[in-house]
């Protein structure tokens, strides 16, 4: 049967090492394929020849002669292996609740892939054609969320290898099918595991990582535009710039930068008299909390690209033996993103109080919940609540959850990092962070009306954007659509572009691929 697919023109060549997030953006998005090295593949072909010495010497071979978990003594005949290798992936295949999106699976694939080519897993080489195949046709398997305890996500990538096999569900040109008929369009066939193959199918946390490579990035966004709607507030506040010159001097390397930031960005307009010689703090340490914040998701972020260029299976090839691991546990990865969301909580906590001040009425001569002079109205004190819902949402979901005790295959797995788990909550508190953004944008621009402030620079762009949504408040009306839509505005691609585009914090944007992307360039090719 033939089938018609839109390939990349562009590749990217996959040699066992890390990857960057660009590579994965671009992967992710379809804007281009990989392409292992042949130097990578011929490390994969001598670690399969060590794993065939080990299973043809009729040693046991965790997961390739033996069962696993629980049933690790159990051992299996040359008759049986077929059987059992098919079979492990399809009882891998328990991932449950709503899909990953094409994009993070995609780069799972890449980073599977990518693993197998440090010579350090033992699989086939044709099970990296099969993989690599997968996303030529893209024919990108169907992962449900739930189902991984962070110590190799076997539920998750449980649920890519099945489709290998012809089972499961698949996408297919943006249509959800069963894998079988996702398979046939495109014009694959079900692949055969060999022994060791279908372990390596399922254990590794190739999804988990996948998926905090894409919050991680998402997240730094959100924080780049709560640093703009922070400085719009503090314009509209009549905040000092001091501190923002001071950092320069007495801060981290990170602290000076965004202080930097701050203060060239607060330039260009008439900047409002501050009304105290002290500001306090949401205003003052702004450079400190967004510094630090952005200085946990970088770590995070180096932390989790590193593990895409090391192995993390169970067993491994190394020495020339097969040897039992432990690599299989995303302890580092999983404890930096809790780390970060820890930051994020002092980010929110940080603009939280920043919305207490413009609604409080101690600034400027500003009124008490922002009521237009003259008004009849209750105005913005209600909203505020929603302020404080949203910073208490993501304090709570800063809570570690790492370290809970778990044990299960008999006391085999005594370990667990949680990872997908920490993942979606880390998503959930980045979203709670958009909505946020759009709150404080929203007050900000009702206190420089009343003002009568005309803001440029970054500020300016901030007040453009949200009166586009949301007019002046005059008399009391519902705001909930208007927060959603100047939420959607704010975290746009168009906005986060221009915001970029007009002022940079380069060594940012620059290692978490953010701001406009390019290679969209396709070909039509006939399989």
């Amino acid at each position: 049967m033939n089938a018609q697919f839109a390939l990349p023109t562009d590749t990217i060549r996959l040699e066992g090492k890390p990857l960057s997030f660009a590579d994965f953006v671009r992967i992710g998005s379809r804007r281009a394929l990989i392409v292992p090295e042949a130097s990578a593949l011929e490390r994969v072909h001598k670690a399969r020849e060590v794993m065939e010495d080990a299973i043809g010497s009729g040693r046991p071979v965790y997961g390739a002669t033996t069962g696993v978990g629980a049933m690790k003594d159990i051992s299996w005949s040359e008759d049986d292996l077929d059987a059992f290798s098919t079979g492990l992936v399809r009882a891998h295949h328990f991932g449950t609740g709503s899909a990953f999106p094409l994009e993070v699976v995609r780069n799972a694939l890449a980073i599977r892939i990518n693993m197998a080519l440090t010579g350090r897993v033992g699989c086939t080489p044709d099970l990296v054609s099969a993989f690599q195949r997968l996303l030529v046709a893209d024919v990108i398997p169907v992962v449900r969320r739930t189902g991984s305890i962070g110590c190799a996500d076997i539920g998750l990538m449980g649920q890519i290898g099945a489709v290998l096999t012809g089972v499961g569900e698949a996408y297919h040109s943006g249509e959800r099918l069963p894998a079988a008929e996702a398979m046939a369009r495109a014009g694959l066939k079900p692949f055969k595991l060999a022994p060791r193959d279908s372990l390596a199918s399922v254990s590794t946390n190739a999804v988990g990582y996948a998926a905090a490579i894409r919050a991680i990035r998402q997240a730094t966004t959100t924080v780049r535009v709560l640093l703009a709607t922070g400085l719009t507030t503090a314009g509209a506040l009549g905040a000092s710039r001091d501190p923002w010159k001071a950092v320069a001097h007495v801060g981290t390397e990170r602290e000076a930068g965004i202080g930097a930031w701050l203060y060239f960005n607060a330039m260009g307009w008439d900047w409002p008299t501050g009304t105290h010689v002290q500001d306090p703090l949401s205003i003052r340490m702004m450079s400190q909390v967004f510094a630090t914040a952005f200085e946990s998701l970088t770590v995070a972020g180096r932390t989790v690209l590193a593990a895409t260029g090391r192995t993390d299976d169970n067993p491994v090839v190394a020495g020339g033996q097969v040897l039992t691991s432990g690599g299989s546990l995303p302890l580092d990865v999983t404890v930096f993103l809790q780390t970060a969301q820890l930051a994020l909580a002092h980010v929110a906590r940080n603009s939280f109080n920043r919305c207490v001040l413009l609604g409080n009425g101690g600034r400027r001569d500003l009124p008490v919940n922002l009521v237009a002079p003259g008004a009849i109205a209750t105005g913005f004190g209600p909203i505020i609540k929603l302020a404080g819902e949203l910073f208490v949402r993501c304090l709570s979901l800063s809570n570690s959850i790492s370290a809970q005790s778990l044990v299960v295959a008999n006391g085999l797995e005594d370990e667990a990092a949680f990872l997908p788990l920490v993942v979606e909550r880390f998503e959930r508190q980045a979203g709670a962070l958009r909505r946020l953004a759009a709150l404080e944008g929203l007050l900000a621009a009702q206190a420089m009306d009343i003002s009568g402030d005309t803001p440029g620079n970054v500020p300016g762009m901030v007040y453009q954007l949200v009166r586009q949504h949301a007019a002046f408040y005059r008399e009391d009306r519902p705001l909930s659509s208007e927060v959603e839509a100047v939420e959607a505005a704010l975290a746009s691609d168009d906005f986060v572009g221009e915001l970029i585009s007009h002022s940079g914090i380069m060594e940012l944007d620059e290692f978490f691929a953010l701001g406009p992307q390019s290679g969209n360039g396709t070909t039509t090719v006939t399989k």
